[in-house]
């Protein structure tokens, strides 16, 4: 039966308000009163704005609002007032705290033995000598390595344990490349986030000069292995060298007749433009003489080496934080790639008199009077940079020694293609250090993308370097060998399991690798160098934060260490 209007109105109560009856139980001198404890927190009495946890999404599950936990609901703490209280001794109950508190830190620093011995300091006018020039590949050497059991990695979250928590961990601790005296004078401190914004562009560059000569690249190792049938690294014996940029007698003739006002190896540059990416401490040695800048390496410095998995979140240990397997330390990763790229680019190469592609000048650095080994493939190439700028008065240029491994034919045009030939190093896929890298054995040939983007990941310093001094060769190939242990307890037999040829510029888009970034990082150190007097300096990467130190140092600095390690060889030449 419908219900008039006239009915609903004389059913409404006639006093002036309506509701439930109002109690005086609760009332406290006529205002509203509920129990409350001390513990109870005062929050929103209403809020309209998110959304309660037991409302129901659209496919039926409840939806959770992350920020729910710190919302206060009016009335809660009541509920205390009618709670059964049970009879239980509450100090009873305690909380395991399974978080690992090890302070313990691994090492990255100086000290065991590395194969790249010193050759001695030697005139900048001399042209060869067996005392004179520093070799690659020296066995049994006496140079102290930059790898030991001091310090550790640090600086970004170290050895990752699971997801959000990693906040918590103890950063690692790791000493400097280099010993920073108390004489020496901090100059600059620059931040890596500062770095990442400079930006210089800059020419492709000019060639000076060449010297040395190639062997051809053997087109054998393009093709996968047979199964069953590895194809082994052998150790070859070559001379090849890495002489720093003020003992290059190439280098002291130019800066002679003027040709540029910096001077540098694509080795030292390389880590420079790169050190935004760099993790490991290193540094560089910066002689201001006149208008000339010289940037050169230290005896047995870090430059030297190849690292291993410097970038992975879960880099190798040392032994005091744990790490049993010896052969897989950071400094003894780091002498076996170091040995691998010697040798694996002599073993790629056809040697043959015949057949090499020879440049307009002789190795400046072999001597074949004094030494016993053969030549190594190895071609110099001295190009020049322009830095300036427009508001330069004079022109700034750049002068780097650069370094080739081998040519190729063209299959199209049969014109030489110049190579730099490098080499990736597999220990163990399933170790603690291993960075979350693929089985190569199995996964190269099926899934060579997924293996190459986790060496861009680990080991993303180590690949861009490469290939800025691939670059700054103009290279028009570099090839990326994959090396791997025979079995991941012996680091001294390994087995090459394929090679990859890259365009370099390509290379460097994937890697997200912008040059134009590393000429204004350069650029920036120089200035700083050019505004300060003639003297001597050290560019110093912390060893634990992602910055740069500039050190005014005294003019015989290093000097005393090159000269020691030069009568330690002198001693064991003479004991031989």
């Amino acid at each position: 039966m419908p219900v008039s209007l006239a009915d609903i109105v004389t059913t409404l109560p006639s006093d002036e308000s309506w509701g439930p009856p109002t109690t005086t139980d609760a009332l406290v001198e006529g205002v509203p009163y509920a129990p409350y404890s001390k513990g109870d927190k005062l929050g929103r009495m209403a809020d309209w704005t998110t959304e309660g946890k037991d409302r129901e999404g659209r496919g039926g599950r409840q939806q959770y609002n992350r920020n729910y936990k710190d919302q206060q609901v009016y009335g809660a703490g009541t509920s205390s007032l009618f709670a059964v209280q049970v009879a239980e001794d509450e100090s009873s109950f305690s909380v395991v705290d399974n978080t690992r508190t090890s302070t313990k830190s691994r090492g990255f620093g100086r000290g065991g033995a590395t194969f790249i011995r010193g050759r001695g300091r030697g005139g900048r006018d001399q042209r060869g000598g067996r005392g004179t020039f520093q070799r690659v590949g020296q066995r049994g050497g006496q140079q102290n390595a930059y790898y030991d059991n001091r310090g550790g990695r640090g600086g970004r979250g170290g050895r990752r344990f699971g997801g959000w928590k990693d906040y918590d961990k103890p950063q690692r601790n790791r000493d400097s490349s280099v010993n920073i005296k108390p004489d020496w004078q901090m100059l600059e401190e620059i931040d890596f986030n500062r770095l990442a914004k400079l930006n210089l562009e800059t020419s492709t560059g000019e060639d000076i000069d060449s010297y040395g000569f190639l062997y051809y690249y053997d087109r054998a190792f393009d093709r996968p292995p047979v199964k069953n049938n590895e194809r082994k690294l052998n150790v070859v014996d070559r001379v090849a060298y890495n002489v720093t940029t003020s003992q290059d007698p190439i280098i002291h003739e130019l800066a002679e007749k003027d040709e540029a006002t910096i001077f540098a190896t694509d080795n030292i540059l390389s880590m420079l433009m790169c050190a935004p990416r760099s993790v490991y401490s290193w540094d560089i040695v910066i002689t201001r003489t006149g208008n000339k800048i010289f940037l050169d390496k230290r005896d047995g410095s870090s430059l030297d080496m190849v690292s291993v998995n410097e970038n992975a979140a879960d880099a190798p240990l040392e032994a005091s934080e744990g790490n049993k397997d010896s052969i897989n330390f950071p400094g003894a990763l780091a002498l076996e790639a170091t040995f691998i790229n010697h040798n694996f680019v002599n073993q790629t190469v056809i040697e043959s008199d015949t057949s090499k592609h020879e440049m307009p000048h002789e190795n400046p650095f072999y001597n074949p009077s004094e030494e016993t080994e053969a030549l190594a493939s190895k071609a110099y190439k001295y190009r020049r940079f322009d830095l300036s700028l427009e508001k330069d008065e004079d022109p700034l240029h750049l002068i780097v020694r650069t370094e080739l491994d081998a040519v190729v034919k063209n299959n199209i045009s049969g014109e030489d293609q110049l190579l730099v030939i490098k080499a990736l190093n597999e220990f163990d896929h399933k170790a603690q250090g291993s960075g979350g890298a693929l089985d190569w054995r199995t996964k190269l040939t099926s899934q060579r993308g997924a293996v190459v983007a986790t060496e861009m990941k680990n080991n993303s310093c180590k690949l861009a370097r490469w290939t800025v001094q691939s670059i700054l060769a103009r290279a028009d190939v570099m090839k990326l060998g994959f090396v791997s242990r025979t079995t991941p307890k012996a680091a001294d037999r390994h087995v090459i399991l394929g090679v990859m040829g890259y365009d370099p510029r390509k290379f460097a888009e994937q890697m997200n690798l912008n040059l134009s970034n590393g000429w204004g990082i350069v650029r920036t150190i120089i200035d700083m160098v050019r505004g300060m007097k003639d003297g001597k300096y050290v560019l110093v990467k912390d060893p634990n934060k992602s910055l740069l130190r500039l050190y005014e140092v005294p003019a015989g600095t290093f000097e005393e260490e090159e000269d020691g390690a030069q009568e330690e060889i002198a001693e064991d030449g003479g004991e031989e």
